[in-house]
């Protein structure tokens, strides 16, 4: 075995992500999402990575969970939901089973009101 094979670090080959492209109102539309202080921290993370996953230097998945910290399938989720169904793919779905018998006031002991 020569010395250049012996030294060289294998790794395996990492598949190109799709690449995101944001039209201008599409980016600062985003951009607000991710100010608003009233957007739950789930959408603006998701819209954080499209962000990142949209720039200009092509990040892969890997380089984008590296940087928001999260696992490089999370990205890869989110950027295929968004590439097939825009802003309301990174929107939260409808939780499967069945729905709530009671509100989160009941099981608390506050009145309807919301006293104790």
């Amino acid at each position: 075995m020569s010395s250049l094979t012996r030294n060289k670090e294998w790794t395996m080959p990492v598949p190109h992500a799709p690449q995101v492209s944001l039209a201008d109102g599409e980016r600062h539309h985003l951009e607000s999402i991710v100010r608003a202080h009233s957007t739950p921290q789930a959408l603006s993370f998701r819209c954080q990575l499209i962000l990142r996953a949209a720039a200009v230097d092509r990040p892969s998945n890997l380089q984008v969970a590296q940087e928001l910290a999260c696992d490089r399938h999370t990205v890869g989720r989110w950027r295929s939901r968004y590439l097939a169904h825009g802003l309301s793919g990174l929107q939260d779905a409808p939780r499967p089973g069945r729905p709530r018998r009671f509100s989160p006031l009941s099981t608390s002991g506050c009145d309807s009101d919301g006293h104790a």
